[in-house]
């Protein structure tokens, strides 16, 4: 299990598991940690869990150095993707992942889970990539829950392993780019006419594409970033650290 544990005062808990966790640098109550692929991902009964704490009043950036790919599994058991996050009071998540592509053959769960104590915001990138270039892609199974104060803010499940229910207009139709945006603990300020605005404090913001880089989210990440300024995680007073340290479809 990979672990990103940041404390109150600063203090960091690296892990590595399936993902190695490296620090970039450090500011006042802040950190900013980058996920390297420590091997060779995904590959049948591959199941990679990542484990995400955010202390009272912490404000914690990620950084993926690259996208993954759930690779050709035929004969094989499913690959699965854990992500646990839990953020204390006042406590702030910035994390633009990239691109997660399941290759022709592939077989992949994908589960986000997040808890917000009162106070604490996320802001969430996520791009879902039904095959490589020239493919049609394999199957996917994304689960999301998110928890404000414990109770529920977000619970979706976006099932694409029929290839024919995926093709639906209802689901994907002809994309096979899913780009989506997603804001926990706040509301957007100002108009945001694309936007899915959750029951509690919260928004989706997606985009259906063929092509990845299509997608036109890009402003609407900066535009949501740019709520949580100033102090996100390593943003002030950021510096090395050489030393280290210890959906709408479906």
């Amino acid at each position: 299990m990979t672990r990103v544990h940041l404390h109150p005062g600063g203090r960091l808990d690296l892990a590595t598991g399936a993902l190695a966790p490296r620090l970039l640098s450090r500011s006042r109550g802040g950190a900013r940690v980058a996920l390297v692929g420590a091997r060779a991902l995904l590959l049948a009964g591959d199941d990679v869990t990542l484990d995400v704490v955010v202390g009272v009043g912490c404000a914690l950036e990620l950084v993926e150095v690259a996208g993954t790919v759930a690779f050709d599994q035929r004969g094989g058991p499913a690959a699965s993707w854990c992500v646990r996050v839990r953020l204390g009071e006042g406590a702030r998540l910035t994390w633009h992942g990239e691109p997660f592509v399941v290759a022709d053959g592939a077989t992949a769960e994908r589960r986000t889970d997040v808890d917000l104590a009162r106070g604490a915001v996320a802001l969430l990138r996520e791009t879902l990539v039904l095959g490589r270039t020239g493919e049609r892609g394999g199957a996917l199974l994304a689960r999301t829950r998110a928890h404000l104060d414990g109770r529920p803010l977000l619970v979706e499940d976006l099932d694409l392993r029929d290839a024919a229910l995926r093709a639906s207009p209802a689901v994907l139709g002809t994309a096979r780019c899913l780009d989506t945006v997603t804001l926990l603990g706040a509301r957007p300020a100002g108009e945001e006419p694309d936007a899915l605005h959750l029951q509690g404090p919260g928004a989706l913001a997606r985009s259906l594409t063929a092509d990845a880089h299509a997608s036109g989210l890009g402003t609407t990440w900066r535009g949501w970033l740019a709520q949580l300024a100033p102090g996100r995680g390593g943003d002030e007073d950021r510096h090395p650290d050489r030393a280290g340290s210890a959906t709408r479809p479906g």
